[in-house]
């Protein structure tokens, strides 16, 4: 066609198509024509080289876009390679600390100082929405929170390293057991036991899944899919049993949940070896110093 420059060529109609879509967008007038080779797209003379730019423009876009979407697909490398034994450690420390204080009573000095009672936690006491995460009523609530625990840790240890996942888990439980003493804070009500903790980690793994599906283009019900199994999860384990404290549950699985989308916006996922011990070690002061108040109150 005369005064016209055929630019490009394909053997695939969708994208002469696009091509051509995104000249006309821009005001320039795009032609296709069949060709033996495929489709071929011209534009007038004077219109080449502004057509051109905007197609490289395109291209360029297209690629950044793939390989942005290609990054957020693989998976994060494995931070802490020993997750499991690492979680299972955990538990076994959670066990061994129940054989030493033994179970619930009120008239042994663990319990009476350690115990999360709300009106004490809102009162002065903040220290016991800590240590009530490490003690349990008797074996069977002990080896529940122990063996759920070592599953969701070793997850949360795995995505976010032993030191930073370690930290996170603590703030959740505590955080969540703060939450539910505010809660509870016109009445008595007492909370012990690492079931807080555990849905804080269960929802730092449904936050950073919240937010990894999201960028990977997840929209509506796809996206929320990790909230929902989380609060199935709730719903399944989390309020039925001799134990049980709902709002605990509820409150620390929220609190991880938002601290998951957090840290996983933030990058905390790739944490530094710098990060990872100075959070496993502030998280270690934290227990020690607040058992420490707890004991000397």
């Amino acid at each position: 066609m005369d005064g016209e420059v055929a630019i490009r060529t394909t053997r695939r109609r969708a994208l002469a198509d696009e091509w051509a879509l995104v000249l006309a967008a821009e005001g320039l007038h795009p032609s296709l024509a069949g060709t033996r080779g495929g489709f071929s797209l011209s534009v007038p003379e004077a219109e080449v080289e502004r057509a051109t730019a905007l197609l490289d423009a395109w291209d360029r876009e297209g690629r950044e876009s793939a390989a942005a979407a290609a990054a957020a697909a693989s998976p994060d490398p494995t931070l802490d390679p020993l997750a499991a034994r690492h979680a299972i450690a955990v538990a076994a420390v959670l066990v061994a600390f129940f054989l030493w204080t033994g179970p619930a009573d009120p008239a042994v000095t663990w319990f009476a100082r350690g115990t999360a009672e709300a009106a004490r936690v809102v009162g002065g006491e903040p220290w016991r929405a800590v240590t009530a995460l490490t003690l349990h009523d008797d074996a069977a609530h002990v080896m529940g929170n122990a063996i759920a625990g070592a599953l969701f840790l070793a997850g949360v240890f795995r995505a976010f390293g032993l030191g930073l996942g370690g930290a996170l888990v603590l703030a959740a439980g505590a955080g969540g057991n703060l939450a539910n003493a505010w809660i509870h804070r016109g009445g008595p009500h007492l909370s012990i036991g690492a079931s807080t903790a555990v849905f804080g980690a269960l929802g730092l793994l449904a936050g950073r899944a919240l937010v990894r599906g999201r960028a990977l283009g997840a929209r509506g019900r796809r996206a929320w899919t990790p909230a929902a199994a989380a609060l199935a999860l709730l719903a399944m384990i989390g309020t039925e049993g001799e134990h049980v404290d709902l709002w605990a549950h509820a409150c620390g699985l929220a609190i991880g949940t938002a601290l998951g989308i957090t840290a996983t916006r933030l990058g905390w996922s790739r944490a530094s070896p710098v990060l990872q011990g100075s959070a496993g070690a502030a998280a270690l002061s934290l227990l020690a110093a607040s058992w420490s108040l707890a004991l000397r109150s």
